[in-house]
């Protein structure tokens, strides 16, 4: 599982006792006192939708297919952790269920929710522009004012992108810039969020918050590269922004390969006139080269250095800053209007790779569309509850939260899972969306699975994984070449410890065989 764009885990436990009785649900105990208003919503989703508890739990898991309950049984997992839902496309009721209306945390799986609102309503050709605006004329290639760049949360901004957008920049005349760059950001308007917060790894790109002008999430990848004798590790940063220092205190060892990071420590040293990523430890130069990413600077830095570099490569100037700034009161077009990549393109990075971020951005889009700019948390969750509301989705109960699945506080049950997957195949972006989901054996999360069987290729999947939780909903393609939606979703101390994955290879591979 890709660490750098799926759900990661965390070190808190949770429970949740309801009646006396331990329920399949997870509430992170975090800084949210007992009247807090996501608490007082998840009480209302239980009373609505009814949980069985455990005993109804063992009498619908008596009702599982053998093959099944087999396969719940072998992971040691009580019936009430377990949720399923197995139904062929076009079928009046599902195959097999278990726990089908009681909520879960989905952990990635709410990405599900996210995408399809987001192509429902706007559409897979849906693209985000990057304005840029000048202050003063431009008189010989020279801006004698400021330069703004107005973003409106393009997902798909990386480097790549933006070196292109300023290369246009360059092409409009623009040579020189006198004042400053200035970043309007003002498009999102969402409180200043601690990366750290959810697992105390603030320094791991999917744990960047979303940001109106990002670019690459913020984050860099450190290629680790022994030289050719095996004796030194150097370390090149992608992009090479030209403010980040890079302090290499590795020692070249022979040793094992399978250790965590490599055996690689990585700080960051962030002050005044300062950035610098810090390397150390011992590196098995034996083992070949290595990549790691994650992010060294604030998304303001991240801009001004990224600005800075590109600008020069394609032969600009900059006398002034980059910084933040809000484009208030000019008259006419913008200089240049650089556009993203659709929105059908998008959703790939979302749902293959579970990019937390890009989900964010998306869910953001679309409660600014539906509700008005700025864009914000408590639009962009009211946007998708009506949406998939419209198509279909018994929403009762349901919490999004942010939209990425990076959540202890999201539930679905199974069944509206499977609702939105029915809503999917009857969309008429069915290819758009379909084909947004992991491949078995083939790319995304799922790459390295189903690599050996005749599953390959024949599962579209949206994965899941949190401490605790395991998820997995989507298509598989059986041998009787029937289209069968399948939801899995495993709420347990064991989930995320190979439990979870188990249950799941056993389940996928039974509906497969059907």
């Amino acid at each position: 599982m890709r660490k750098g764009y799926e759900s990661a885990g965390v070190a808190r436990s949770w429970s949740m006792v309801v009646a006396g009785t331990r329920a399949p649900l997870a509430i992170w105990r975090g800084n949210h006192g007992s009247g807090s208003v996501v608490q007082r919503l998840l009480g209302v989703g239980i009373l609505l939708l009814g949980s069985l508890g455990p005993a109804g739990a063992v009498a619908s898991f008596a009702l599982l297919p053998e093959p099944l309950q087999q396969a719940v049984r072998a992971q040691n997992l009580p019936p009430d952790a377990v949720g399923l839902w197995v139904q062929r496309v076009g079928d009046p009721a599902p195959l097999a269920q278990l726990n089908p209306r009681t909520l879960f945390n989905p952990a990635s799986t709410v990405k599900l929710a996210t995408t399809l609102a987001a192509l429902s309503e706007l559409g897979p050709s849906h693209v985000w522009t990057t304005e840029i605006h000048a202050t003063a004329p431009i008189r010989g290639g020279v801006l004698r004012g400021d330069l703004v760049l107005r973003g409106s949360g393009d997902p798909g901004m990386v480097s790549e992108e933006h070196w292109r957008m300023l290369g246009a920049l360059r092409r409009t005349g623009l040579r020189r810039i006198e004042g400053n760059v200035l970043l309007d950001t003002s498009h999102f308007h969402i409180l200043r969020e601690d990366p750290g917060e959810f697992d105390g790894q603030p320094l791991r790109a999917y744990n960047q918050p979303p940001h109106a002008l990002h670019v690459n999430g913020s984050a860099l990848r450190f290629h680790v590269l022994p030289d050719s004798e095996g004796r030194g590790v150097r370390i090149e940063a992608d992009p090479p922004l030209p403010g980040l220092e890079i302090v290499n205190e590795l020692r070249g060892v022979q040793g094992n390969c399978g250790g965590w990071q490599r055996g690689i420590r990585y700080e960051v040293d962030n002050g005044p006139g300062r950035s610098r990523a810090i390397f150390s430890g011992n590196y098995p130069v034996n083992c070949g080269d290595y990549a790691l990413l994650r992010t060294a600077i604030a998304p303001e830095a991240y801009n001004r250095e990224l600005f800075r570099l590109h600008w020069t490569q394609w032969g600009g100037e900059l006398a002034g800053d980059v910084r933040y700034g809000v484009l208030r009161g000019l008259d006419g077009p913008p200089l240049l209007t650089h556009e993203s990549r659709p929105l059908g393109e998008i959703i790939r990075v979302a749902n293959k790779w579970s990019s937390n971020v890009v989900a964010r951005h998306l869910a953001l889009t679309l409660g600014a569309e539906r509700f008005g700019a700025p864009a914000t948390v408590e639009k962009s969750r009211q946007a998708i509850y009506e949406v998939l509301a419209e198509l279909g989705v018994d929403v009762g109960g349901m919490i999004i939260d942010n939209g990425s699945g990076l959540s202890r506080h999201a539930r679905m049950t199974p069944q509206q899972l499977a609702q939105m997957l029915q809503a999917g195949w009857a969309s008429p972006w069915r290819a758009e969306f379909v084909s947004s989901l992991a491949i078995a054996g083939l790319d995304g999360t799922l790459r390295r699975r189903f690599t050996d069987g005749p599953e390959t290729g024949r599962m579209h999947l949206k994965t899941g994984h949190l401490n605790e939780v395991s998820a997995v909903a989507g298509y598989v393609r059986n041998r009787g070449n029937e289209d069968v939606m399948v939801v899995l979703l495993v709420n347990h101390a064991n989930a995320h410890r190979g439990a979870g994955a188990n249950l799941q290879e056993a389940v996928l591979r039974w509906v497969h065989g059907l």
